[in-house]
């Protein structure tokens, strides 16, 4: 393990987000996979309604219940849960007014989708709320409707941390900060009180939000503006996942030169012939090519890594797969994780 081994002490949810496209949820599943080691047990939250979860672990789409997907290659399991905002009323109006009937009404009438299109912070505060209530969940203590928290509770907690498939960075401070959003739904009462609690989890040091990103200029400056955004409002800010690594193939003083276009075509074509390729100089041409290309995309790639050095927080890098992305492959991400100190 390197100096980071003492990164993630305490904390206890693990929000991920990131632009499109740069593998967030495949990213989120890898870090609940990697804390999974050594015989713990997480728990992988999406809250998007896209089933994410569910294709990357080849199993059945997830209903609104926690289910063991993946084991850990040295003890651990990682279990799911995909979150939607009517089930998680269901279980807000059963935990605090025990009216889950009543609420099955409202929803044959519409009125949840109504309510939650209205008052988005409400829907944001219900899908959070479920991944805080896991994070605070201790084992053989049964929710009780409206009980407070026992500040002497010493049982375990059921999960020994809690990964949140977030939205994308654009909106994720809005989702997570919302108490804001619920300032003016409700001042006081359930709702309120729901909230606070809410918050209570994600502003602690227990919660950490994880950027996904890819060297190219779009990520790298979301991830840059979604670092101070979700710093400016109080929030942890955790890790760098940069995604899709690709190690540059050529040492340092060649891809400079290539990165100009000096290419020694004669060179190429020479070991082409000796390899036998009947058309060496096609084919050198061809590779002339590929090699600028490769050599500049290194040099942009450099680049982007210095910026993001600029957010001044932990970077782990996780390779490109190439072969596509399955079990196997969010173990191999996983891996690389912990062998930087991300887990």
């Amino acid at each position: 393990m390197s100096a980071r081994d003492s990164d993630w002490d305490g904390v206890r949810l693990h929000v991920v987000t990131g632009k499109g496209g740069t593998g967030k949820t495949t990213l989120a599943a890898s870090l609940a996979l990697a804390l999974a080691g050594g015989g713990r047990t997480v728990l992988l939250v999406e809250v998007e309604g896209r089933q994410g979860i569910a294709q990357l672990f080849d199993c059945p789409p997830l209903p609104y219940e926690e289910r063991r997907v993946a084991g850990a290659p040295d003890g651990g399991d990682v279990y799911a849960l995909a979150v939607d905002a009517e089930a998680a009323l269901m279980d807000y109006l059963e935990l605090f007014y025990g009216m889950r009937r009543a609420g099955q009404a409202l929803t044959r009438f519409g009125v949840v989708d109504f309510a939650t299109t209205i008052a988005p912070g409400a829907r944001d505060v219900l899908l959070t709320g479920k991944a805080t209530e896991a994070v605070r969940r201790r084992v053989g203590r049964e929710r009780r409707r409206g009980a407070p928290r026992d500040p002497a509770e010493s049982a375990p907690h059921v999960y020994d941390a809690v990964v949140l498939d977030a939205p994308p960075t654009g909106r994720i401070a809005q989702f997570l900060n919302v108490n804001a959003e619920v300032a003016g739904l409700a001042r006081v009462g359930p709702i309120r009180n729901h909230a606070d609690r809410v918050m209570e989890v994600i502003r602690s040091p227990e919660t950490a939000v994880h950027f996904a990103t890819v060297l190219e200029e779009m990520p790298v400056q979301e991830t840059l503006d979604g670092v101070a955004e979700i710093g400016s409002v109080g929030l942890g800010v955790g890790a760098v996942l940069v995604n899709m690594v690709r190690p540059p193939v050529l040492y340092a003083e060649a891809l400079s030169a290539a990165a100009e276009g000096d290419v020694d075509l004669a060179a190429i074509a020479g070991g082409l012939k000796a390899a036998g390729f009947e058309d060496a100089e096609a084919a050198a041409a061809d590779l002339r090519g590929e090699v600028v290309d490769h050599a500049r995309r290194v040099r942009v790639e450099a680049g982007m890594s210095e910026r993001l050095a600029a957010a001044d927080r932990p970077t782990y890098l996780l390779p490109f797969i190439g072969e596509g992305i399955d079990l196997a492959a969010l173990h191999t991400l996983a891996a690389a994780l912990r062998e930087q100190g991300g887990a």
